[in-house]
């Protein structure tokens, strides 16, 4: 799908790139553009991800026998399923075959609002599975008696998980996290299959545009996601440390 690809296509050899520098300043390649995509991409993702995930880890240790099948059945499935299937599947599936828009139909930029917010629907849908696990993990740190004591006072198990659970798994499983984000970072090269206009795929124009510069391509890319990833996990790690539980 190259509707979305806002970059116009550079025969080989027209813009004569000798240098790293010349690739940063050719306006045809709009490299922060491209970066700040996978931003947002992360950003939006992480955020729905890890509500959708902290549900689910409510579900997988509910008293309810129907919630736990449905939470378990849900992180077998999506867990091992590819992103990249879930990725075509949210994209041929949901909007191609079911139509489902979620950006106004109307809209001049229609399909690249719609691939970029169902590319973050997929991430959502299998990023939650990780985050599942991670903070049910973290539950399982939590002394059952603190649980068993809010229980006696009359709080229900809703109030039980969102009051006093809840808070020490989070703190407990900020390093996990901070991995599964990482890894969304990553993972978000996976949306240039449906047209998403970042970093990867303007990284594949690249390559096929200036076939005699490949390695400065992939060292700009290399270091772009150097760049985003090592002061998020710097970042997290020393939130981790910072609201840790004392044991």
């Amino acid at each position: 799908m190259r509707h979305a690809l806002a970059w116009r296509t550079v025969p080989i050899g027209e813009t004569g790139l000798n240098t790293v520098f010349d690739f940063l300043n050719n306006p045809d390649y709009h490299l922060l553009d491209s970066f700040w995509t996978t931003i947002q991409l992360t950003f939006f993702s992480a955020i729905g991800a890890l509500i959708w995930g902290t549900v689910l880890a409510g579900m997988r240790v509910s008293p309810v026998p129907v919630m736990r099948a449905f939470g378990t059945a849900y992180v077998n499935i999506f867990r091992n399923t590819p992103l990249t299937v879930i990725i075509l599947f949210a994209s041929l599936g949901l909007s191609a075959t079911l139509h489902l828009k979620l950006a106004p139909s109307a809209s001049p930029t229609f399909l690249v609002d719609n691939s970029f917010r169902i590319a973050i629907l997929g991430f959502i849908v299998y990023t939650a599975t990780f985050v599942c696990e991670s903070i049910r993990s973290g539950i399982n740190t939590v002394p059952v008696g603190q649980a068993e004591a809010a229980r006696a006072l009359g709080l229900n198990f809703t109030q039980v998980l969102w009051l006093i659970v809840l808070p020490q798994a989070f703190r407990s499983v900020i390093g996990p996290l901070a991995n599964v984000i990482i890894a969304l970072l990553k993972n978000t090269t996976v949306a240039s299959i449906i047209g998403v206009a970042e970093a990867s795929l303007l990284m594949s124009t690249m390559v096929e545009n200036e076939s005699d510069h490949l390695f400065s391509v992939f060292a700009i890319f290399a270091v772009g996601f150097v760049i985003l990833v090592l002061p998020l996990g710097l970042l997290l790690g020393w939130v981790a440390k910072k609201v840790e539980v004392k044991r």
